[in-house]
């Protein structure tokens, strides 16, 4: 018998057997929905369209017992009560594009609000007097575990992982939080947009690391990247054997300034083997389940220094707490907003906009903080900007190149 292109069948369901004038639809996909037939004829299903754009119209459909071709691509398309393609009024897919081209650079508008998020709660972390850097991780650790837990409880994840994951997450945990806690000290002994700056080569350290661990191809351009990193990074920090004893532009003594920067360039490198460990580990763990080993291992990393360093206490004045409260609302808030934005938007344009970081730094240290960057630091900024653009662009421009051939 010959088949019909784009046609669907009607068969006698298992079910209804015994049921006379009860028929089943088969179409694309493997699911079938019971209606009923009058008079042997077939049923007319009403068909609509949820966006408006026009009345879809049946597709044919031959006498029954006649097969569909290309039965091995049965789908279900959601637009028309469950109805399969090609009887529906659309094919799969066209109203999801649509949904999606409907607000062009919403993921670029979360990352540059995700941006603005974080940059004011370095700029409250910079106003807290008397409270140690371990201390506000500590409470943004305990934010983020409030708030992951009922989505571990929703998603059923668990708390500790798959077995074969679970030294990655552990690892993840510790590096991660390793990194926030020596980032937040960076930030209260140096300049907010020093700070910022050195930690925004995070991409250069990233590629090099995966280069080593993961066997990901290294170029001669992500060298020339990791050279301007650097380059910037020396401009921020101005060693004494290349600038002399005599730095200005700084806060505080310039061995408070040296602390900083060594502690945001360790920090630095800590993140960059996060994103590693996540890439290692892929999607086969809940992203959910990556930040909760990131906040209990990071709060009990916390208390096990305070408790050493003799650190802990509450602060004294009611504004120092809630901009502690808001420090940690603040973390979270950006980091939803940059997951949103990876989610929607691909991973180079997002981190292309992630640049705005050291804007809002800049612009925040002007105006609340009356500190006026020197050149040096302009310059450095410069050539951190441009190698994380620049490595940021090259990778989009592969991904691109990759998923080209893969349709060819």
């Amino acid at each position: 018998m010959r088949k019909t292109p784009g046609a669907c069948r009607l068969v006698g369901s298992r079910e209804h057997r015994g049921q006379p004038g009860v028929l089943m639809v088969l179409g694309q996909g493997d699911e079938a929905a019971a209606v009923p037939a009058a008079g042997g004829k077939e049923p007319e299903v009403p068909l609509r369209r949820e966006d408006g754009a026009g009345t879809g119209q049946p597709c044919p459909c031959p006498e029954p017992g006649v097969e569909a071709a290309g039965a091995e691509e049965r789908r279900v398309c959601g637009c028309c009560s469950g109805l399969s393609w090609p009887r529906c009024c659309k094919a799969p897919g066209e109203e999801g594009e649509k949904k999606k081209a409907a607000c062009p650079g919403l993921g670029l508008f979360y990352t540059v609000l995700s941006a603005f998020l974080f940059s004011v709660a370095s700029l409250f972390l910079k106003k807290i007097e008397d409270v140690h850097s371990v201390e506000v991780s500590a409470f943004r650790c305990v934010f983020q575990m409030a708030f992951v837990l009922p989505g571990l409880i929703y998603y059923k994840t668990g708390f500790l992982g798959p077995k074969g994951k679970r030294i990655f997450l552990f690892f993840r945990g510790f590096l991660g939080s390793s990194a926030m806690i020596l980032l937040y000290y960076a930030f209260q002994v140096m300049p907010l947009a020093d700070a910022t700056v050195i930690t925004f080569s995070s991409p250069v350290f990233t590629s090099l690391l995966a280069w080593i661990f993961l066997k990901e191809k290294y170029s001669i351009w992500d060298l020339l990247f990791t050279l301007f990193a650097i380059t910037g990074v020396i401009l921020i920090a101005r060693p004494p054997f290349l600038f002399g004893s005599n730095v200005t532009g700084i806060e505080g003594s310039y061995t408070d300034h040296l602390k900083g920067t060594i502690a945001a360039i360790t920090s630095t490198v800590s993140g960059a083997s996060t994103f590693v460990i996540i890439r290692k580990v892929g999607k086969s763990v809940h992203y959910f389940l990556s930040i909760w080993y990131y906040a209990v291992i990071g709060l009990i990393g916390c208390v096990i220094a305070l408790f050493v360093m003799n650190e802990w206490r509450l602060p004294y004045c009611g504004k120092d707490r809630i901009l502690l409260i808001l420090i940690g609302l603040l973390g979270l808030g950006g980091q939803v907003f940059l997951t949103k934005a990876l989610q929607i938007e691909k991973a180079g344009p997002v981190a292309i906009m992630k640049t705005m970081d050291v804007v809002f730094a800049f612009i925040l240290q002007i105006l609340f903080l009356n500190h006026l960057p020197t050149w040096w630091t302009v310059g450095g900024a410069l050539c951190v900007v441009a190698s994380s653009s620049g490595t940021a662009i090259r990778k989009w421009r592969q991904s691109l190149k990759k998923a080209k051939q893969n349709e060819i």
